[in-house]
């Protein structure tokens, strides 16, 4: 609505004035005609305010594309105030004061300090060496008379740190061989002349080398070093007469037990075990491993972690035939050669031992100064002579027991070695080890010829043979039994699985039946389970052991018995 008004300044406004009412006047008059009469109109209807928005020209501070504080990829080119804009929105009010200050870290905000590297690493090089520091606190007297730590030290130190207080140490003060003379093609000495009397001797003496150990064995807190020489080895015979009345040892198989022992082909038919019909007991801990007599399988071979093997009779009256002492640490594996009168054994105190099963006299003894964790011997009858050991270095080393000496090393494995199988009429032996994976060997090349590694593999610390030699059994750490083809290609047979036990973390043995008919194996439960080979269909299971049920051996001359072996100390016979 326009005002006008008379300030009553001078005569030429008041005239303005007046000629401005009369304009109006006759343009009111004007309009009268065509309004209708009773509607009264003034110059303020015809006024109109256009209220257009003021727009902003491009390039300006407030023209700014918001790119998105979660965003992974921007496809433009932001400028450095539109990359570092304050987050557009509203912001959070759950969000707590912490929640609310600004990071660069996941604890919190990290500034640059003040004072230099150099600086910070003498003062704290100086506090581990000498006990005292210069105070760093912000805001403080800032000539350096504040001390942090132990101020007597520091008076006596007269401040000084680990860089200014530089004493020449006893060997500081050792004079150089100097020849610098480049002309002097033969003496010319250089950087490299070492100082005077020195000795430079890279293997030290056997008693720097005993001192080192035991400082070594110090620092790990293992105590001391193991002893090198073995503890003396004892044997003791539990049976009255070592020989019977026409002289044959406990070694000859008898023969009035109504099976032919010495009798080459299998039984026609095997079935299933029914009942405990015996337990042999005499080990104080768990037992480890058990073997049959090679052959007749009349005498049963165990050792346990007593740290003892003993020879019990499988026939009559099934009593403890001898215990052989000789190991300072748990017995991990042992292995009859083929006429059965010697046999190795492998302990976690890094000694292969190889005894005569007649007298229990140790004749040898091998060690790599590595824990042997199988051990066998060659199963040709011309290298009698010769045996393998997989280690937890990663080799299988090979012996003559002969001369004692190492006379081949297969090093290729990833982890330590667990087993070693003899196929392909022992031209060939394959093994696992911890890396998951299963090699193959041709007897003394030290060269893997097949390299079997899938990634759905796990660790087989178990492997057996089956009877024909075609197939080989290996017990899996994904609580599977999975069969590998023991001729020329090697190849997982898919088809062929057998699960429904757990051994997860345990080598529990496997053995098949003398006629191939089934497969039986041992879990960590303690329950023994006996699958059909050619259906892997699970036929039996039951509670053998309290604790883990570590072997199984199916009788080679027997269509039903079998013994089993478990860490609660107990070798059980089933029938």
């Amino acid at each position: 609505m326009l005002a006008l008004q008379n300030y009553g300044s001078s005569d030429e406004e008041t005239e303005n004035n007046e000629s401005l009412n009369m304009e109006t006047e006759e343009v009111s008059e004007h309009l009268k005609p065509i309004a209708p009469e009773n509607v009264e109109y003034s110059v303020q209807n015809n006024l109109q305010i256009c209220a257009a928005p003021i727009v902003v020209p491009t390039g300006m501070e407030e023209c700014i594309k918001h790119v998105d504080p979660n965003a992974t990829e921007i496809l433009h080119n932001p400028r450095y105030e539109e990359l570092f804009a304050p987050v557009v929105g509203p912001e959070n009010p759950f969000k707590t004061k912490q929640m609310q200050a600004d990071r660069n870290m996941l604890s919190g905000y990290i500034e640059p300090a003040y004072i230099s590297e150099f600086q910070f690493e003498n003062q704290r090089r100086t506090f581990n060496s000498f006990g005292y520091a210069l105070d760093p606190t912000v805001g403080g007297t800032g000539d350096g008379s504040k001390i942090v730590g132990s101020a007597e030290l520091a008076e006596e130190g007269q401040g000084k740190t680990v860089f200014e207080n530089t004493k020449l140490r006893p060997l500081d003060k050792r004079k150089r061989k100097k020849n610098n003379d480049p002309s002097d093609i033969d003496g010319f000495l250089g950087p490299w002349g070492g100082f005077e009397n020195e000795q430079r001797v890279m293997k030290p003496t056997e008693e720097e080398a005993a001192e080192l150990e035991e400082l070594i064995a110090k620092r790990n807190k293992r105590g001391k070093v193991v002893e090198e020489k073995p503890i003396e080895e004892k044997t003791t015979l539990h049976i009255q007469d070592a020989v019977d009345y026409q002289g044959r040892s406990f070694l000859h198989a008898p023969q009035d037990v109504g099976v032919n022992l010495r009798s080459e082909n299998p039984p026609e038919k095997c079935f299933l075990p029914k009942a405990h019909i015996h337990t042999w007991s005499g080990h104080t801990k768990g037992v480890a491993a058990i073997r049959w007599f090679p052959r007749t399988a009349h005498l049963l071979l165990s050792a346990s972690m007593d740290c003892r093997i003993k020879l019990w009779e499988v026939y009559n009256e099934r009593r403890l035939v001898r215990t052989y002492y000789g190991h300072r640490q748990a017995v991990r594996d042992i292995n009859f050669n083929n006429s059965g009168k010697l046999f190795l054994s492998a302990a976690y105190d890094r000694y292969i031992k190889l005894w005569d099963t007649e007298t229990g006299q140790v004749v040898s003894r091998f060690t790599s100064r590595k824990i042997p964790y199988c051990v066998k011997f060659n199963p040709d009858r011309n290298k009698q002579h010769l045996f393998v050991a997989g280690t937890s270095d990663k080799k299988i080393i090979c012996w003559d027991t002969r001369s004692g000496d190492i006379v081949q090393e297969y090093d290729r494995h990833l982890g330590a070695v667990n087993t070693i199988t003899f196929v392909d009429e022992n031209r060939r032996f394959v093994t696992t080890s911890d890396d998951k994976s299963l090699r193959v060997w041709e007897w003394d090349i030290p060269v893997d010829m097949k390299y079997i590694a899938d990634p759905t593999m796990h660790s087989m610390p178990s492997v057996t043979p089956a009877p024909n030699g075609k197939w080989l059994a290996c017990q899996s750490m994904d609580n599977k039994i999975v069969i590998f083809s023991a001729l020329n290609r090697f190849k997982m047979n898919r088809k062929k699985t057998f699960t429904g036990h757990m051994v997860a973390g345990y080598a529990c043995t496997l053995d098949f039946s003398p006629d191939m008919s089934y497969l039986i194996s041992g879990d960590a439960d303690g329950k023994c389970y006996i699958w059909d080979w050619k259906t892997t269909k699970l036929y039996k299971k039951w509670k053998a052991h309290d604790n883990v049920c570590i072997n199984v051996l199916w009788h080679p001359h027997e269509s039903s018995k079998v013994v089993t072996a478990g860490w609660d100390g107990l070798i059980k016979y089933w029938d």
